[in-house]
């Protein structure tokens, strides 16, 4: 098994590696009766059965399916979320991150949640009641993004463009000089839509406009190229579901020197004390001060976030890049030989980890997902905010991203087409 590259604390499980310590069989008193009132719920039936789990391929936008090796991880026994062990791992993950984001940012963590709470930590530290917040919309997160945004008080302004389009330079500039943003928000790999927004120049643009720059890159991390500090992004996050094939829960995120002081500098306290980032700097030991406790985290998503960042470290960024790339472009070849039309017009702006489908003309979306499923126990899935009813998604991320999942869903797709019933319309 080949070693990992971040650190002392490695969670590397081989056989005759670390064992959790043996506990003794859990025993139960017999139930015994009890004066005062009666329970009025009984023990739920269901409870007292086997747990049942289907084996399925995921194929969706995420979550994607987890390898042995993090899923050996995340079922380690536990140890203290204040250990010295665990500040170990801990500085192992921001190593990992600061690779995966290309970053040399101190203020560099995890957030103990999805990549939806990272959108909330980042805005809820960088924005306060009154800013200016410019969001680029072009699918459901930056949806989310503005509603977030207008609940912090933020003035919320909004640049749309369709399903399926991008920002330019232009566009973005136009924005800035009229709105003047605090904060300009954008997602890098549009899940929704399939979007692949191009990054470069943004930083530089928002800088000299006094903004910052915020990008999502829950769904892009690891599956196409992106530079935190040569990009000049102050605010980047992740998930841990997607390409680093993690379960969910845990979310990278970095901010900039410029992010660093205007969210520990606001005139008032952020509005989550959970996602305070002044605490959660202090707890991941970005601060220079000794740790103090906070909230206790999920320690084995931990174990499983570390494992899945010194994967993508010992295959390396730029392979990693090339392979969701080659396997993306094997998929697109595939459905076009079936008659199926990919929605984002523009190659270069389709994201490789999420391919989005045109629904073929009298088909019903759902009766082919549920095809899919039944028959293959294979998951893609339709659209969703407003791709909603046109498209289907196919992810192909970390694990998963390999030429045989694109030949087993093509297959599958194959079959669906010629079984699914056309709807009347």
């Amino acid at each position: 098994m080949r070693r990992a590259v971040m650190g002392s604390a490695s969670l590397v499980l081989r056989a005759a590696a670390w064992s959790s310590p043996r506990l003794p069989p859990l025993s139960f008193p017999c139930h015994r009766a009890m004066s005062g009132p009666n329970l009025w719920v009984p023990p739920p039936t269901v409870l007292q059965q086997p747990l049942a789990v289907p084996d399925r391929l995921l194929l969706g936008p995420g979550p994607s399916n987890i390898p042995p090796r993090i899923l050996a991880a995340g079922g380690r026994q536990l140890i203290g979320h204040v250990h010295k062990e665990m500040f170990q791992i801990m500085d192992e993950i921001k190593l990992g991150i600061q690779y995966a984001f290309q970053t040399q940012n101190p203020l560099t963590l995890a957030i103990s949640g999805s990549g939806h709470c990272a959108m909330e930590a980042a805005l809820m530290n960088a924005v306060e009641r009154g800013d200016v917040v410019l969001v680029a919309v072009n699918g459901i997160w930056g949806e989310r993004a503005a509603d977030i945004s207008e609940r912090l008080g933020a003035d919320v302004q909004q640049m749309v463009k369709s399903p399926g389009e991008y920002f330019t330079l232009k566009d973005i500039e136009q924005g800035l000089a009229q709105h003047k943003p605090a904060v300009l928000f954008i997602t890098h790999g549009e899940s929704s839509s399939g979007v692949l927004q191009p990054l470069d120049g943004l930083g530089e643009l928002c800088h000299r406009y006094g903004s910052l720059l915020l990008v999502d890159s829950v769904a892009s991390l690891g599956g196409a190229p992106i530079f935190m500090d040569q990009q000049e992004i102050d605010i980047l996050y992740s998930g841990s579901q997607k390409v680093l094939n993690v379960p969910p829960g845990t979310a990278p995120i970095s901010f900039s020197e410029r992010a660093r002081k205007k969210s520990l500098n606001r005139k008032t306290k952020p509005p989550s004390f959970y996602l305070d980032l002044g605490w959660l700097a202090n707890y991941w030991g970005c601060d220079g001060k000794p740790r103090m406790y906070h909230h206790t985290p999920p320690v084995n998503n931990f174990f499983s976030l570390r494992e899945g960042l010194a994967i993508l470290a010992e295959q390396g960024l730029e392979n990693s890049w090339k392979l969701h790339k080659e396997n993306c472009l094997y998929l697109h070849e595939g459905l076009q030989k079936l008659g199926l039309k990919l929605f984002v017009k523009e190659e270069a702006a389709r994201l490789p980890t999420v391919t989005t489908i045109v629904v073929p003309e009298g088909y019903d979306w759902k009766e082919i997902t549920e095809f899919l499923m039944n028959k293959y126990a294979i998951e893609i899935t339709g659209g969703l905010g407003p791709s909603v009813g046109k498209v289907l998604r196919i992810g192909l991320m970390g694990y998963n991203s390999t030429k045989f999942n694109v030949n087993r869903v093509l297959h599958a797709l194959k079959d669906a087409l010629q079984h699914c019933h056309k709807s009347k319309m």
